[in-house]
């Protein structure tokens, strides 16, 4: 079975056992996977037709669980860096406690691989994370694109995961005063998309320092604009491509 190959620079392919979400935060004004799912719909891929669920409909895209797709890891050849539900969140409340441990069960079983999950809900999984066997080749990260939501690092850093990660994407605003305590690496990057709002320097720069300071892995994935490509990926006139050793 051949396996998505993503064009995010810090993953190399995206598995999506859950489609769909809705807005929690600022973060989520311009969601690329809402635009990309009515894309991929428009184009008869069948994860994004309706099932006569009034959810599908109106300003988000209804969360559904796709249980076919748990088998596709074991068909992928050599290993490789896998981005968990590229196209929703494994940690949304509609996405019922026995399918994530199914996830996680795929992603024990298939060891070769190292699996990232990203998740705007940190609350959800810092309430279930004792309730989940954590494989040892999974990272876990959460989303933080502005103070107002630091919490989430917290929450994030109380879950018994192999590595943890922060997604500072797009980043809306200074983070000052970021606590790295137990946080393995940070992604930076600026908004993509019509109408993307524009990310300060400062900000970033910010971010890299206190990553530098704390000996935290430090990867700036781009400046954004209409497209994510726009500006490029050069910060301080080099790329930080850096990452986290693989667990194991």
């Amino acid at each position: 079975m051949v396996a998505t190959k993503s064009a995010i620079e810090w993953t190399e392919t995206t598995w999506n056992p859950v489609t769909g979400c809705d807005r929690i935060a600022a973060g989520c004004d311009n969601c690329y996977a809402l635009a990309l799912s009515k894309r991929l719909k428009a184009m008869g891929v069948a994860k994004y037709q309706s099932d006569g669920d009034p959810r599908t409909s109106g300003p988000g895209f209804g969360v559904r669980t796709h249980p076919r797709s748990l088998a596709e890891p074991y068909g992928w050849s050599g290993s490789r860096l896998v981005f968990v539900n590229s196209m929703s969140d494994l940690f949304h409340a509609k996405v019922p406690i026995g399918f994530v441990r199914d996830v996680f069960n795929v992603i024990r079983e298939t060891p070769q691989h190292t699996y990232q999950a990203l998740t705007k809900r940190a609350q959800r999984l810092h309430r279930i994370a004792d309730r989940l066997d954590w494989p040892a080749n999974l990272w876990m990260g959460v989303s933080v694109e502005s103070s107002d939501v630091t919490e989430r690092v917290d929450q994030l850093r109380g879950v018994p995961s192999a590595r943890r990660f922060l997604s500072c994407e797009p980043l809306l605003g200074p983070l000052p005063h970021l606590n790295l305590e137990g946080i393995d690496w940070v992604i930076v990057g600026g908004e993509s998309g019509p109408g993307a709002r524009p990310m300060d320097p400062d900000w970033a720069t910010e971010i890299r320092d206190q990553c530098l300071a704390a000996n935290v892995a430090f990867f700036f994935k781009q400046w954004g604009g209409r497209t994510p490509k726009a500006n490029g990926r050069l910060l301080d006139g080099r790329t930080w491509d850096e990452m986290p050793r693989l667990a194991g």
